[in-house]
């Protein structure tokens, strides 16, 4: 029975991480690849290390494992908007579809 469910997680996991990839190059700006990349990009790798950890049912894997989701959690975010931040003050064009800019209020720098 855990057999099952490790595939089905390792199945979702490769799932969002291919979608994490498609969002990568498809999306048109940086601000909105981004969240492709953190969101279910995490979510993949989160899900496939809660796989690795089932089917190995170890201590050690399990604390490993519990670790790198926390981290993977905790950096992603910071990572994103430090990427997203440096993209947009370095004069990345937004998308046509970026409709609100909020950041042109605060700084001089070119949208």
């Amino acid at each position: 029975m855990i057999e099952y469910v490790t595939g089905l997680l390792i199945l979702a996991g490769s799932f969002f991480c291919l979608v994490a990839a498609l969002g990568v190059i498809r999306l048109p700006d940086p601000l909105i690849r981004m969240h492709a990349a953190t969101k279910a990009g995490s979510l993949g790798a989160g899900l496939l290390t809660l796989a690795h950890a089932l089917f190995y049912q170890e201590m050690g894997n399990s604390l490993r494992a519990v670790t790198l989701i926390l981290l993977l959690l905790l950096t992603a975010p910071v990572a994103a908007h430090l990427i997203g931040r440096v993209a947009y003050r370095s004069g990345e064009p937004l998308s046509e579809r970026t409709w609100i800019d909020e950041l042109k209020k605060k700084t001089n720098l070119p949208p």
